[in-house]
């Protein structure tokens, strides 16, 4: 039997928009103290100098937005390839360079498909869904199991970006691992992912330097296999 077949990212959830999942981390030896506050969005207003002598503008004769099923996804394909690019161009992310897990696929090991070592570099799934470029763990609905990784750069960590591509919403807790191999919990909690999409989670940036990041999943919670594309750390060398 093979993973269910399918059709072979902080920021804010958008209602319509595909690509990110926003989630705030809990207190932990790696983040104590508040959170970054929210982001503030501002909008400039025009002000009349003289409105009792100008007379009002006219409204522009703009034609509204297609608001047609087909238009509405166009447009979220758009700008979730638009966020996708931001995320693999960020100067201060790094995709991991090598990978180990509880379980794989078919026992899979090194390059083989379904490997730990698929979790490594750019994301490359194109659709939600069963892919060897992934990997998976051995069975569905297995309950925990963990995928760790590493990467070429030690950095002040502030933030990992976790792409899922199949069981989305079955990690519970992201790990990273300071110079003397202590973990440090950056969160714990119920992930709200939904389809191809990036579990994004912030946190203060670390004290010590960290190149390992690991993930727990309870592979139970969603339906079926469980798989992870890629796995992005993003921190600075200087504090």
């Amino acid at each position: 039997m093979v993973p269910p077949a399918g059709p072979l990212l902080c920021v804010r959830l958008l209602p319509t928009a595909p690509w990110t999942v926003s989630t705030r981390p809990s207190r932990t030896s790696a983040a104590r103290g508040s959170n970054a506050g929210a982001a503030r969005i501002t909008a400039a207003a025009a002000t009349n100098p003289n409105p009792a002598t100008t007379s009002p503008v006219p409204a522009a004769n703009t034609p509204a937005a297609d608001a047609s099923p087909d238009a509405i996804r166009r447009r979220n394909e758009i700008e979730w390839a638009l966020k996708l690019e931001e995320i693999k161009s960020d100067a201060n992310g790094q995709w991991a360079n090598g990978a180990k897990a509880s379980s794989a696929y078919n026992d899979a090991q090194g390059t083989a498909a379904y490997a730990a070592s698929q979790a490594s570099g750019a994301p490359n799934v194109e659709g939600y869904g069963s892919s060897n470029s992934a990997w998976s763990s051995k069975t569905a609905d297995a309950g925990i199991e963990w995928l760790e990784l590493e990467y070429a750069r030690p950095v002040h960590a502030s933030m990992v970006r976790v792409r899922e591509s199949i069981g989305a919403g079955a990690i519970i807790k992201v790990e990273v691992f300071d110079e003397q191999g202590g973990a440090h919990t950056v969160w714990t909690g119920a992930d709200s992912t939904k389809g191809l999409n990036f579990l994004i989670v912030e946190f203060p940036k670390t004290a010590f330097k960290t190149n390992r990041v690991k993930l727990t999943l309870a592979t139970n919670v969603v339906p079926g296999w469980s798989a992870i594309d890629a796995v992005q750390l993003v921190g600075t060398e200087l504090r």
